[in-house]
């Protein structure tokens, strides 16, 4: 049997512990780039783009490549992010235990 007082304490130091995690997350700055660095994306930990950074070496007379260039590096800091957010959260929850039937 599971001691619930015990439960309760470990649930309010996981509560705790992730809301620290998540203001970590919006702390974060992660960058990625695109097309040999002419494009850097940078994003938080939760995905938001902060910012788009051209480089003056970039060939701006192709809009359509430029504009691809900017997804990829979105796309590249964003899947760095979900990769940083999931190894936050799972130390968050490494101590909890299974209870049989919660998931």
């Amino acid at each position: 049997m599971y001691d619930v007082n015990s439960l309760m304490k470990q649930a309010q130091k996981m509560r705790d512990e992730a809301e620290k995690a998540e203001q970590d997350l919006l702390d974060r700055r992660i960058s990625a780039t695109a097309g040999g660095g002419a494009v850097t994306a940078t994003v938080n930990g939760k995905k938001d783009l902060i910012g788009i950074a051209i480089s003056g070496d970039c060939d701006m007379s192709d809009p359509a490549l430029v504009a691809d260039l900017v997804v990829a590096a979105v796309r590249e800091a964003q899947c760095d992010a979900d990769r940083q957010a999931e190894e936050v959260m799972r130390k968050v929850t490494a101590g909890m235990p299974r209870i049989p039937g919660l998931g």
